[in-house]
């Protein structure tokens, strides 16, 4: 079903790779040629921005909503067979070792298949695996954009007539912000729990949270 998952991975991080770990240069993508450049003559590249997305109960969500926490944005749908309810079952597991820790974290489940996913869908599937996950849907434009804005890669087939069951290839990294909403690091989807908590406990500790 996700076959091409990591080479849309390497493409969807490629930028937060650039953004979190070269300093004397950065690598432009002028597909398919790298080109290496001083980094005084790139401009800065970003992971995360701002969007307006769906809640289950019908109210608009932006990024601002979750300033003060850190997020953990996970890019899927709910029809996935695998990769998405695996990754958001270690995400919940990772709440339960956190202990009172995990009221300063937001797993943040975004479906890059609104056609399906409306805003209720996504919350009853969300809230079937843990209540603390937020689920967000919006319009086919809402969700390009904030893909955009996070450099997460989804491709559907063309629809056959009359066909409601079809996959989503999409990227699968779990993206985590800080509490201003910036980019910190990417986890591959799978991470598990234990390992996604003492993360979070390094950030949060090395941020003197």
């Amino acid at each position: 079903m996700e076959g091409r998952n990591d080479q849309r991975n390497a493409s969807a991080l490629h930028r937060a790779a650039l953004y979190g770990f070269i300093s004397a240069a950065v690598f432009i993508v002028i597909a398919p040629v790298f080109i290496i450049a001083p980094v005084f003559g790139a401009a800065p590249v970003t992971v995360g921005g701002p969007f307006s997305l769906i809640a289950p109960d019908g109210t608009t969500v932006t990024d601002a909503t979750f300033r003060g926490k850190w997020m953990l944005v996970f890019f899927g749908y709910t029809h996935c067979p695998d990769t998405c309810p695996t990754t958001l079952s270690q995400i919940a597991l990772a709440l339960d070792r956190l202990g009172p820790d995990a009221a300063n974290v937001q797993p943040v489940f975004i479906t890059v298949d609104p056609e399906r996913d409306t805003p209720d869908v996504v919350g009853q599937y969300v809230g079937a695996i843990d209540r603390r996950i937020v689920g967000l849907s919006g319009s086919q434009r809402q969700i390009a954009a904030v893909s955009q804005e996070y450099g997460a890669y989804s491709e559907r087939p063309p629809p056959e007539p009359g066909a409601d069951d079809y996959v989503v290839d999409h990227s699968t990294y779990i993206y985590v912000m800080d509490p201003q909403g910036r980019f910190v690091r990417g986890l591959e989807a799978g991470t598990p729990g234990d390992t996604i908590a003492d993360t979070l406990r390094r950030l949060t500790k090395s941020a003197g949270q």
